[in-house]
Order: structure tokens, then sequence, then C-alpha cells
């Protein structure tokens, strides 16, 4: 089976769901904020998220989520990609927390040759990330430069 997929491959308005999700644990999410210095106690401390904030509990930060979402793509959409030129609309649409699954699902927007170089295309994805009850909590758009199939 290939990992991720040539530009033949890509058709626009196509999905692709990605499986298997990933439960959310406290352990991973704690050890992401510890990696990349995030402090802030929404994210730590489950006494003042408790008191604090509206959802009684900690949230996942973005940054971890978009990181999962990228990472369950990848099979289906960036695993052969030669380059990313970029995120953008990055849409948190609803908190996510410790012992949710999060499943994704990208679209592909368009897909167009490359004209400084034949033997790659260009590919725009948006990747959404669903919880377990089906409700989306993430969003992104993000353009790939993936190969050509070469000819025999």
């Amino acid at each position: 089976m290939p990992f991720g997929a040539d530009f033949d491959a890509f058709s626009m308005g196509a999905v692709l769901r990605h499986w298997p999700g990933k439960t959310v644990t406290e352990s991973d999410h704690h050890l992401f904020c510890l990696l990349t210095m995030v402090r802030h106690p929404l994210h730590l401390d489950a006494v003042y998220a408790e008191s604090a904030t509206r959802h009684g509990r900690p949230l996942v930060i973005g940054s971890y989520v978009m990181s999962l979402l990228i990472g369950l793509s990848e099979a289906d959409v960036s695993g052969r990609a030669l380059a990313c030129r970029g995120f953008d609309e990055v849409r948190h649409t609803a908190p996510v927390f410790h012992g949710d699954t999060l499943y994704g699902e990208s679209e592909v927007l368009a897909v167009e040759d490359c004209a400084e170089a034949a033997d790659r295309g260009a590919v725009r994805i948006e990747t959404r990330g669903l919880n377990q009850h089906g409700q989306q909590v993430m969003s992104f758009r993000r353009t790939l430069i993936v190969p050509k199939p070469q000819s025999a």
C-alpha cells in the first residue's frame, strides 16, 4: 500500500476520510504543552480551568489538535508531498477535551499543474477534524506540491 498519493490520484471535490482516529489523553496533551513551552493554566491546571472557564475543565490547545490532524491525514494526503506552501484559514470551531477522540477528513479544493516544474502539481486541501460525536472541532487549508507519476 503506498504512503501518500501522486498528483494524478487527487480529484477536485474528493473527500478522503482518515482512519484510525486518535483519542486525546491528558498525558499526551501535557507532554505537547511541555515540549512547546505552553504554560497557560487553561491547558494545564484543572482547578484553574474548573473555576475560571465556562467549560469547567482544561481545554486541549489548538496547536496540538492541528498537529494531530496533520498526522492523521499524512498517509492519504501529504505522504508523498515535496513541499507544503503553507497553512491558512485555520478555524477552531469547537473545544477539545481530554478523552475526546479526533477523526480527520480532507477535501480536495483544487488541482493544478505547476508552471515551474512539469514533474509536479499543486493540490489545495481543506482538512477538518471531527470529535467522536461527529462535531467539527477544527478546519484548515493548505497547498501541497506533489509529484506526478513517472512514465514507464
